[in-house]
């Protein structure tokens, strides 16, 4: 982005706070043309900052320097060295310098990517387009996405909740309830009001859907309505849907969606109402799954009035079952949070 190479290998040590932690860290920093790297005394790299995003928060000439990554995160690093205080404030005035000043070369590309995104507006309706992009976009990509929307979910929520036999758990409630292997199951400690799911199989469960209940079919429930929804609604079309043609564009020529977009759906997502899957098609995914109906239909509603197809079906439709989880497994994914 900004040829200064000076700066290219210059290090200093600092004192980082992680999102989240009031404990500051001791990291070696180093700055290239547009990052800068956070790395653990032994080299192995911590995290990465966009330096056109970072921002100065103490005044300026003020020691220590403290930077944040982004305007919506409480992560700071404090950097004494006046070398790389320096280098910092002028890498990120020629990238500011470097916005505007490209004349009327910039203007003509910008001019005509603007022209045929228009051409391609009028000829080639949105949602065409959109559908194109959720017939073509491989399983990896759809990976991406929904990983970048987990890591931003969880900048909102907070971390996910993980222990070493809830992990195993989870892995476990993930091979039995997913058909034709992959899948993710997160436990998110807030955030999420009950469940939501993300491109890339990742089903989101509230804390609240493993620890409140006392049947692990309770949760198995959860998990197949996300999974439901997802075959009914596509979650990468929803996505594209609210971000609209050039998040769609930009999608289909670089595999890519831009980081604004990702975090507008995380934060919508967090919000949105849950749709009310087709009863039919999920009680054939509980009878297919071999898991019972009856415990997540009264977990939803205690009276059974509004599920009662998913209870008539226990038994009837449902003609076999087997366990879930063992009682060990059960116990785990329930203190997955730590209480």
């Amino acid at each position: 982005m900004i040829a200064l190479t000076e700066f290219e290998r210059l290090e200093a040590t600092a004192l980082w706070r992680p999102e989240g932690q009031t404990q500051r860290v001791e990291v070696i920093v180093s700055v290239g043309e547009a990052t800068l790297t956070l790395s653990d005394l032994n080299g192995g790299a911590l995290t990465h900052w966009s330096l056109p995003a970072v921002s100065r928060i103490s005044p300026a000439g003020e020691l220590p320097a403290i930077y944040s990554p982004a305007p919506d995160t409480d992560e700071q690093i404090e950097i004494e060295d006046d070398l790389m205080i320096d280098a910092i404030t002028r890498i990120r005035r020629a990238i500011d310098r470097g916005g505007p000043r490209h004349g009327r070369l910039r203007a003509a590309m910008l001019g005509a990517v603007a022209a045929g995104l228009v051409a391609l507006a009028v000829l080639w309706l949105p949602d065409a387009l959109i559908r194109q992009a959720v017939t073509i976009v491989p399983a990896v990509t759809r990976a991406e996405v929904g990983a970048g929307l987990l890591a931003r979910m969880k900048r909102l929520s907070g971390e996910s909740c993980e222990t070493a036999q809830g992990a195993r758990a989870l892995d476990r409630l993930r091979a039995r309830l997913f058909t034709g292997g992959g899948g993710q199951i997160v436990v998110l400690r807030s955030g999420v009001a009950v469940s939501q799911h993300l491109p890339g199989r990742i089903v989101l469960l509230n804390r609240a859907v493993v620890e409140d209940h006392e049947d692990p079919d309770v949760t198995a429930g959860y998990v197949l309505a996300e999974i439901q929804r997802a075959a009914e609604e596509d979650p990468l079309e929803r996505l594209l849907q609210e971000a609209g043609l050039f998040a769609t564009l930009r999608l289909l020529t670089t595999g890519h969606i831009s980081p604004e977009v990702l975090d507008a759906h995380a934060e919508s997502l967090l919000t949105a109402p849950l749709a009310t899957p087709d009863t039919d098609a999920l009680i054939s995914r509980f009878a297919r799954t071999e898991v019972h109906s009856a415990p997540y239909a009264y977990a939803r509603d205690i009276t059974g009035q509004s599920t009662l197809a998913l209870i008539e079906a226990d038994g009837l439709r449902i003609e076999t079952s087997r366990p879930v989880l063992s009682d060990g497994d059960w116990v785990a994914l329930q203190g997955i949070c730590g209480g």
